[in-house]
């Protein structure tokens, strides 16, 4: 284990719990806390975290040197301004503040709505025509900070210390805060980094004129994770198109152009190097030749030429200096467009060739497409990536920035370049601030490049914790990307082999994003550290591969290319590759200092047929591929797998599976394919899949104990349960992750009898006397923040919290400082704040809006930022009562959901021999097409675990048709004295008879879920109407109507309710007196004369009709007054509606 409390992946799954317990539930040195952090949880945001950390360390230091110097002329001299380094500092207080902690703490940032960033230094040097004249260093903006990543005051610290801190004693970290709200960024699926996909897309024909669906695509992922997508287009003439992306702007280059003018060598070199493994193929051939042909046509013979060609024709996209050559021009654009993740031109030359051969076995139908939605040809996008991708782009823009002040100055003012004016122009540069606080508060991505994604929104999601499960969820969650949301076909959902033990077959939402947001199984890992390959090489070498540039004995055709993190290293007999293969698999486990851990090796072989893939032996250490561990049986030893080889691997799952000879690894144990949520599913294996997958969405809707730290927390909303406890039966991962601190849910006494007709369709009754006992009473926290300085104009500081004495209306219910007491309870038109404005001696007293009553839980007085806030701004936290009624959410954890329907009471419930009485009444109906078997396995579990003392294992493959889980939990019922299948007999409530059937009746653990009636119901008499159409507003926060649509029309005309229909649809909706010309049918032209004269006795004035100029036509009629808002729409638009007035 290493300092930071994280485990090694090789030993992280040895000390999994034996069973579940409920042994540290009276350990008296539970609720201290521990020494150190539980690793298991921590693991859980360990991508995020250390992704972020290798973007702010080594990664911005990359990123850095990636950025060129920025070149332009101001007065006749060339000035170059170029980053040489940068630093982001943790969180810090502004300096010049007087206060005795300089940290910002993440707590902090929570209470008063503000954000947790770090500054971003940046070390400028600045040359003019070509000298250096110094380093400047400049404040470029505040950065998001990740919390609990190194740069966090939280980083190592234990719990104890986490706790005065007013953190969760097991604080994962993992997110950023932005105004006060938990933000997440996302983890998205992108194309597998650096390797030749082949693809056929249909669409691709209307690039262009000979255009075929037939391409070879790859997105370049270069060391500080800039990402360029590149594609290699077949035409229809044989001749190959390179197309490229820059600046969101899609150019095409013949490939002769780009492979001339990345070598130096003869057309005759170029052309050997294409035709390698190809050399019969007279097709080919010709392609090749007429490729090398195009580029002589246009008078380009030799490598400067092309350049030179290529250049004059790029650089009106390229913003490059006037003083820049053409071949500089052209060399800028392959350095930043064309395969981007190599450093030399030879290393491109070389990959544009295999991608080339690649391109022709799919157009002859040599080699089949790779399915872009299969694991293998993706990775993740982890949040470090994003943060530093976005982070360098605005780096480069500000840059930009500068040179555009520098011109608006010199405009106004002569402009000399010293040192001291330069400082004053960085400080008008674009701060970064503002973008990155966009971004994650947003998730829209304004770029100017789009950083090699398909979409620019939904990157980040608010980490709400509702309950600590969907907190978690978050973390694992892996999506496929906005745009996939709108496509028509399902082929991006499907669940493929491939995906085994890396997604989770059953945690993926239904409706909409059903298979696009998936999320990862408990073991797999997402490589987040960078490996360095220099000994890989001259290992490869060692063991028998011909280098790129040499010759192999046998001919090309019968060799594989060899390619390690997108280079082409050379060239491997095939009957040399599945040693070399096995032999690197070993050296993997036995010398894990040369060889990196987390080396894909990859052998794809060769089949005389047409072949699956193009034969490849392949290796990668790749940032952002998926991991998982397996038992390698020759070692016995633990060793991680990525998907490209899983495939490829022959891995049991029990035992009694392992083929001698044939079976090369063992899963750890067989339920490492599902996610960490999934895992908390009791019985799993016994239940129909789309129930287990109703769970992992109900799971994360539970009311429970998401966290301990109420009393510093000012989230909108928080929801509690007031006696969680802790589940009798459970599968043993629900220990590993210690969810006891976090509980979910109520052990029940739930009887399975359609009694009293009140539980028809899912509905359940529920005990009234263990409702009034406390069964799943919860509350909701609900936070406001009031700020005085936004209730007033700029530069009026009057405002000031208070009330004014001897104020009937607030008489013992606000203090002196204007703000309720704590404890105080709240009800409908009691104010809950008062303020004083001293100028002009007014008092203002809000009262809360909701109707509901509520106790004043909490009061924080919040400051500023730099700290010297007056009393103007506080966050009031209001508890609201919340106890089961009818109509509220209940599900077990086997996704059967029901509503309470009624609390029966406890004289008319059944009750058994001994007198005991159910707490909830299950209707049997709820099983037989569910198959839920999980849940009668659990009543039968539970029930034995409550009389024996004991918590049971309900793990998933723990039981099986040999093995049966009803045998040993009847057993252990027969063995407590009760009937072995779980049955008892039940005497009636009401006539006190005993029923006639055996009643099926246990204990099973229950969810309160957070879908309650006091949140959704709607009424109203009269209220707020819209301003045009003069209807009824919608919608319930604004005490608003309920649509009634075209099928209730229906309903109403088909009953025959014409009074009640012209009641609803008129008179209780926009009805209004309009006056109408019978004449000429005119709704606008009737209008009232003008008022006559102060000394005229006539008072009554008339409507006169403007056309006819009459007023003995005008009568009056009763229409909609969106009607009337229609005719006057029309009238705009010329068109004359004319009325038959009978």
């Amino acid at each position: 284990m290493d300092p930071g409390g994280r485990m090694e992946p090789a030993g992280r799954w040895q000390n999994l719990p034996s069973g579940p317990s409920l042994k540290h539930l009276t350990d008296p040195s539970y609720g201290i806390p521990r020494e150190q952090q539980k690793p298991a949880l921590q693991e859980l945001t360990r991508a995020h975290v250390e992704s972020f950390n290798y973007a702010v360390r080594e990664g911005l230091s990359h990123a850095v040197q990636a950025i060129p110097p920025f070149e332009f002329a101001f007065k006749d001299e060339r000035i170059s301004l170029t980053i040489v380094d940068a630093v982001i500092s943790p969180p810090m207080v502004p300096k010049g503040n007087i206060c005795k902690e300089l940290n910002i703490y993440p707590a902090e940032c929570r209470g008063r709505r503000s954000t947790y960033r770090g500054k971003l230094t940046a070390d400028i040097s600045w040359a003019v025509n070509g000298i250096s004249r110094g380093i400047i260093k400049q404040f470029l903006g505040y950065v998001p900070i990740m919390v609990k990543s190194k740069l966090c005051n939280l980083h190592d610290l234990p719990p104890k210390a986490l706790i005065e801190h007013h953190e969760e004693a097991e604080e994962m970290g993992g997110y950023f805060i932005i105004n006060g709200i938990e933000k997440v960024i996302r983890m998205l699926i992108m194309p597998r980094r650096n390797f030749p996909i082949a693809m056929i897309r249909p669409k691709w024909k209307t690039r262009g004129p000979g255009y075929t669906q037939y391409g070879v695509s790859m997105h370049c992922v270069r060391e500080e994770h800039s990402a360029v997508n590149m594609n290699l287009h077949y035409l229809e003439n044989g001749t190959v198109m390179l197309n490229f992306i820059y600046r969101k702007e899609l150019f095409f280059l013949p490939l002769g152009f780009a492979l001339k003018a990345l070598v130096s060598f003869s057309d005759y070199q170029i052309f050997q190097e294409l035709m390698k493994g190809k050399e019969e193929d007279s097709f080919f051939r010709n392609s090749v030749s007429q490729m090398l042909r195009i580029v002589m046509e246009e008078g380009c013979s030799t490598q400067k030429q092309v350049l030179n060609y290529l250049g004059e024709r790029f650089r009106v996209k390229l913003s490059l200096p006037d003083w820049c050559p053409n071949e500089q021009a052209a060399e800028f654009l392959f350095n930043q467009c064309i395969c981007i993740h190599l450093k030399s031109n030879t290393e491109k030359f070389y990959m544009l060739c295999l991608m080339t051969r690649k391109l022709f076995a799919l157009a002859k139908g040599e080699c089949m497409e790779d399915s872009p939605d299969s694991l293998v040809n993706q990775e993740v996008l982890t949040p470090g990536q994003l943060f530093l991708m976005f982070l360098k782009e605005k780096m480069e823009s500000w840059l930009v920035s500068i040179k555009i002040a520098l011109d608006k100055r010199a405009q106004k003012t002569n402009v000399s370049i010293n040192t001291e004016n330069l400082m004053k122009i960085f400080n008008l540069g674009t701060d970064l601030t503002k973008p990155f606080e966009y971004l994650l508060a947003t998730g829209n991505l304004r770029s100017k490049t789009g950083l090699g994604f398909l979409q620019d929104s939904g990157l980040c999601v608010v980490a709400d914790k509702l309950n600590f499960v969907r907190y978690l969820s978050h973390f694992r969650c892996v999506h496929r990307g906005a745009d996939f949301a709108k496509m028509r076909t399902t082929t991006v959902r499907r669940l493929l082999p491939e995906s085994w033990g890396f997604l989770c077959p059953v945690h993926t939402p239904d409706g909409e994003p059903c298979g696009l947001m998936n999320h990862l199984t408990a073991v797999c890992e997402v490589v987040t550290q960078f490996a360095y390959t220099a000994s890989v090489p001259a290992l490869l070498c060692s063991l028998g591969v011909t280098p790129v540039d040499g010759t192999p004995h046998r001919p090309y055709s019968e060799c594989y290319p060899v390619l390690l993190d997108g280079v082409m290293l050379g060239w491997v007999d095939k009957e040399l590759a599945p040693s070399i293969a096995d032999s690197l698999r070993h050296y993997k486990v036995i010398l894990p200092l040369e060889m990196p851990g987390w080396l894909i090796v990859s052998l794809r072989p060769y089949s005389n047929k047409s072949s699956l893939y193009f034969k490849l032996f392949y290796f990668v250490v790749t940032f952002c591929s998926t991991w998982r561990p397996v038992i390698r049986y020759s070692l016995i030893h633990e060793l991680m797998i990525g998907h490209f080889s899983q495939i490829f691997m022959n891995i049991a799952i029990f035992e009694d599976e392992v083929l001698a000879g044939v079976t090369t690894h063992q899963e750890l144990f067989p339920h490492s394919l599902l996610s960490v949520i999934a895992n908390f599913i009791p019985f799993s294996d016994h239940n129909q899949s789309p129930r287990n997958m109703y769970q992992c969405q109900m799971g994360k809707q539970t009311m429970g104990f998401p966290l301990l730290t109420y009393q510093a927390r000012s989230d909108n909303k928080l929801y509690r349960l007031q006696t969680p406890q802790s589940p009798l039966v459970r599968p043993y991962m629900y220990d590993y992750y210690d969810m006891d601190n976090y509980p979910i849910g109520t052990n029940a006494i739930v009887a399975v009898i359609s009694y009293t007709g009140y539980d028809m369709e899912d509905a359940m009754i529920v005990n009234k006397a263990s409702w009034e006992r406390g069964f799943a009473h919860g509350s909701v926290y609900k936070s406001e923040f009031i700020d005085l300085s936004e209730k007033i104009k700029q530069g009026d500081d009057s405002l000031v919290f208070g009330v004014k004495p001897g104020d009937p209306r607030i008489l013992q219910k606000l203090d002196d400082d204007g703000l309720p007491f704590i404890g105080a309870q709240l009800q409908y038109g009691d104010p809950y704040y008062g303020y004083l404005n001293l100028n002009r001696k007014e008092k203002t007293a809000f009262f809360p809006r909701s109707k509901e009553n509520c106790i004043v839980d909490n009061i924080k007085v919040c400051s500023n930022d730099t700290g010297n806030g007056k009393f103007k701004c506080i966050c009031i936290t209001m508890r609201v009562p919340r106890n089961p009624t009818i109509g509220d959410k209940f599900a077990s954890r086997h996704g059967q959901k029901g509503i309470l329907s009624r609390l029966w009471p406890v004289e008319d419930m059944p009750f058994t021999e001994s007198g005991m009485v159910p707490d909830i009444l299950f209707n049997p109906h709820g099983f037989p097409s569910r198959m839920t078997i999980g849940m009668l396995i659990e009543s039968m579990a539970g029930k034995s675990a409550a009389l024996h003392g004991l918590c049971h294992d309900a793990t998933p493959f723990t039981f099986s048709e040999e093995n049966s889980a009803l045998e040993y939990f009847g057993e252990l019922l027969k063995a407590g004295g009760y009937n072995f299948y779980g049955t008892e007999r039940l005497y009636s409530g009401i006539s006190g008879l005993e029923l006639e059937a055996d009643i099926f009746i246990g204990v099973v653990y229950y969810q309160r879920l957070r879908h309650m009636v006091s949140d959704k119901f709607q009424v109203r008499t009269t209220g707020a109407r819209d301003k045009v159409t003069n209807q009824p507003i919608g919608g319930r926060n604004v005490q608003g109507g309920i649509r009634f649509g075209e099928m209730e029309r229906d309903a109403l005309l088909a009953h025959g309710t014409s009074f009640l229909l012209h009641d609803r649809l008129f008179n209780c909706s926009d009805r209004s007196v309009a006056h109408v010309c019978i004449k000429c049918g005119s709704l606008l032209s009737p209008l009232l004369e003008k008022p006559p004269p102060s000394w005229s006795a006539t008072r009554n004035r008339k409507y006169n009709c403007t056309l006819c100029d009459r007023s003995d036509t005008i009568d009056t009629v009763s229409v909609p007054y969106v009607f009337r808002y229609f005719v006057a729409e029309l009238a705009a638009m010329n068109i004359k509606v004319k009325l038959d007035v009978i």
